[in-house]
């Protein structure tokens, strides 16, 4: 089995080292961007990154530019580093998502003993990673879902969405509930949004599609 993928990211080529080095010796494997933008490309094109440490102070795109785009369609732990010890920065990492805040100076060892204890209760028990539903199986861990035995190629947001789904067989939910659920941030917007990645997701499951029911005036419900 593969060893689980961490994204490291930091304009600090000594630190992405120090930390890398840690990471290592505890395991996993590890990729490394110096700033935000190449964080982005990795993060989107790489598969089953299960966990992002990132720098706040970065050069053209900081460390909340990065974390707010992430959030926009995922919800991999992230862990913030920071220079500066400011109740408002920590508020501020918590409001957009991230799963623990560390202000440097820092231990390496006491953030590698916080990467692992993450991991540990994100990944869950082998049970836990597992869901299966009307033919559809789910395996969040991998990232995959297959129907009757066939791969089925979801986005992020889509893997996400069918997910809570399957995780609230046969209960009407409604596209408020929906969208701050699965985008997991207060949404402003149109909360009908969410009918054009329904639709999305019902074109990829084929016969199963029918399992997605629409409940009118409410949302939607998964019934299998």
């Amino acid at each position: 089995m593969s060893a689980t993928r961490i994204l490291i990211v930091d304009d600090e080529q000594r630190m992405r080292k120090l930390l890398r080095d840690y990471m290592i010796r505890e395991g996993y494997s590890v990729l490394e961007a110096s700033g935000g933008k190449q964080a982005l490309d990795l993060f989107f094109n790489e598969e089953n990154i299960a966990l992002i440490i990132l720098d706040v102070m970065m050069p053209e795109m900081d460390g909340w530019q990065v974390c707010a785009r992430i959030r926009e369609t995922s919800k991999v732990p992230i862990i913030m580093l920071t220079a500066r010890s400011d109740e408002r920065d920590e508020l501020r990492g918590f409001d957009l998502g991230v799963d623990e805040y560390v202000t440097k100076p820092f231990s390496p060892r006491t953030l590698a003993a916080r990467v692992n204890a993450i991991l540990r209760r994100t990944m869950g028990s082998a049970a836990e990673k597992h869901l299966s539903a009307g033919g559809i199986e789910m395996d969040k861990a991998a990232h995959m879902v297959t129907i009757d035995g066939q791969a089925v190629d979801l986005s992020f947001k889509e893997f996400e969405l069918l997910q809570y789904f399957m995780e609230n067989n046969g209960i009407a939910l409604s596209r408020e509930r929906i969208l701050n659920s699965v985008w997991n941030y207060d949404y402003y917007g149109d909360a009908r949004t969410i009918d054009t990645h329904v639709k999305k997701l019902r074109s990829k499951l084929g016969s199963k599609a029918a399992l997605i029911k629409t409940v009118w005036g409410i949302g939607y419900k998964f019934e299998a």
